[in-house]
């Protein structure tokens, strides 16, 4: 194990799939210690068991459960170097015509106010930490918007939004703070879940793909984005795989 970053305390958000599962993975990978966030605590427990990740079961929903996980890293570390606010995700490809309103509850519920909860919890151990890092993950939805998006691409610009008011509220500070954005990423949960658990439809989302992004290719610039000195900030990364253009134009073979 690389022990470049031996010492530094990281909290991953959404560890116990996709992208948080590949970054916690990534960040151990690098010496980090990580504590691995989500609400299964089994799947947190594996993850454990396999990279010594610390399992940190927590709903991002719950204001208590993020206070009790904030008490709990600043007990046994006294101290967290980076916040990385991963989970997320979408439910339902629903025109605003037809809008449910308790997807956009919950989308909002877990991007914009899952990220806020944490980030406002741990803000003030960043900012006396001296060189804090917060890390958010938001979406190519973030920056453009696309038929059938609209609840995701409501959250996800609130969360970019945020992410940005807090990049110039936080400078003072000696805070850093990085949007990731991703465009079209295979992972095993998150079109099942925005489509109800239709396997055959998610499977369509990634049909003709050559190669999508992975969770491992998003949590590689995620890792190298807080590995990076200090000063340095990525800002707003977007990602994207060759074949999608853009969030328009996404090629498919035959």
């Amino acid at each position: 194990m690389n022990t470049t970053h031996t010492g530094r305390v990281a909290v991953v958000t959404g560890a116990s799939t996709g992208i948080g599962e590949a970054t916690a993975r990534a960040l151990r990978r690098d010496g980090w210690t990580v504590y691995a966030v989500a609400r299964r605590a089994g799947r947190l427990e594996a993850l454990a068991r396999e990279t010594g990740a610390i399992a940190a079961p927590c709903d991002v929903r719950s204001e208590d459960e993020v206070a009790a996980l904030r008490d709990q890293v600043l007990e046994e570390q006294g101290r967290v170097d980076a916040l990385l606010n991963i989970s997320g995700g979408a439910r339902g490809t629903d025109t605003v015509a037809e809008a449910r309103t308790e997807d956009w509850q919950w989308m909002y519920d877990v991007n914009v106010l899952g990220t806020m909860r944490m980030t406002r919890a741990f803000l003030p151990a960043l900012r006396e930490n001296g060189e804090g890092t917060v890390l958010n993950l938001t979406s190519l939805a973030a920056h453009r918007a696309y038929e059938g998006g609209g609840g995701y691409n409501a959250a996800k610009y609130a969360e970019r939004a945020m992410t940005e008011a807090l990049r110039l509220e936080e400078a003072e500070h000696n805070v850093r703070v990085v949007e990731i954005a991703p465009g079209l990423v295979h992972t095993p949960e998150f079109s099942l879940r925005r489509l109800g658990g239709d396997e055959e439809a998610a499977a369509k989302v990634y049909a003709g793909v050559e190669k999508p992004l992975t969770a491992e290719d998003v949590a590689r610039v995620c890792a190298f984005a807080v590995n990076l000195p200090h000063h340095v900030d990525l800002d707003t990364v977007t990602i994207k795989p060759v074949a999608q253009a853009a969030p328009h134009k996404l090629i498919r073979t035959a």
